[in-house]
């Protein structure tokens, strides 16, 4: 009991001594019970160590805070080789330091457990290293996630969509990793039925031509995220029945469903409906204000 107390102590003083308030201290050690038991050395060593990798001080606490397992972590068996096996990945000296602080949690997972049959089922979709690594850092989260009833089931998604072909599913995952994050029942699906519902054909397997679904998911794959109700409903609602415009006209320019309704789409409609100009959506909304009035020869009357 005395042992225990002692630690409990070492590590209470290795917390105040690093401004870290009551609350926060009994939220960590709730949250990982093996924080009691650790050596204010090994907490030390630690937290240095994440220094020496260039994560900010000011901003460790806060990823303390979110994963105080790191804290428990061997050095040299656990947090060296997770550090090391994603810098090989990274091409900027500081997207390692990033994505840790994004996701502390990156450095609880195994090398060998996890991060490396996460890397071969991504190199089985074709998707290259290089482009691997900036999907992994930029969306760190990734790691926790199950191959078997998480990735798989995104993949099998994509492919019964009509991707499977080429290494397009590796790209679009590339284009947006955060499309893994969501359910495919719950999100992924619902979507696709909704744009199947609004006339959008799917692969067409007789024919060569990629379908209109697939055409919008890889030329804009956060389509498939997309609230429904908030999102794409109502851009679709502005679309045909403010601008008069097909809805075949979206996949051409998959772009529109990235710009903001009142903001952009809504202040450029009326805009060209006042000067009776005719254009497509990509001459309409893939510039910056200024430039799109410069285009149209505008700068004058709206500047």
């Amino acid at each position: 009991m005395g042992f225990n107390n002692c630690h409990s102590s070492s590590i209470m003083w290795f917390f105040k001594d690093r401004g870290f308030d009551d609350k926060s201290i009994h939220v960590m050690l709730k949250k990982c019970k093996r924080l009691e038991g650790v050596q204010r050395e090994r907490a030390c060593e630690n937290w240095d160590y994440l220094k020496s990798i260039g994560i900010q001080e000011r901003k460790l606490p806060s990823i303390v805070v979110k994963c105080p397992k790191i804290l428990t972590l061997h050095l040299d068996e656990k947090l060296i080789p997770m550090v090391q096996c994603l810098a090989t990945l990274g091409t900027k000296p500081r997207e390692v330091a990033s994505a840790i602080t994004k996701f502390p949690h990156i450095l609880s997972h195994s090398v060998e457990e996890k991060l490396c049959p996460l890397l071969a089922f991504f190199q089985a979709l074709e998707v290259p290293e290089k482009q691997l690594g900036k999907m992994l850092l930029l969306n760190p989260r990734i790691i926790s996630y199950s191959i078997e009833s998480k990735l798989s089931q995104i993949v099998d998604f994509l492919a019964i969509l009509g991707l499977s072909k080429e290494g397009m599913i590796g790209k679009v995952l590339v284009k947006n990793p955060f499309i893994m994050g969501y359910s495919v029942d719950k999100r992924l699906r619902p979507t696709l039925e909704f744009l199947k519902s609004i006339g959008l054909s799917e692969l067409d397997l007789q024919k060569s031509r990629s379908g209109q679904i697939v055409a919008l998911v890889t030329g804009y794959p956060p389509i498939l995220i997309k609230s429904i109700s908030n999102s794409l409903e109502p851009r679709i609602k502005f679309l045909v029945e403010v601008m008069g415009r097909r809805i075949e006209e979206v996949v051409d320019y998959p772009y529109f469903f990235r710009h903001g309704l009142r903001k952009r789409l809504e202040l450029r409609q009326k805009i060209l409906k006042q000067k009776s100009i005719h254009c497509s959506l990509s001459q309409m909304l893939e510039c910056n204000q200024k430039k799109f009035l410069l285009k149209f020869g505008l700068i004058e009357q709206y500047a």
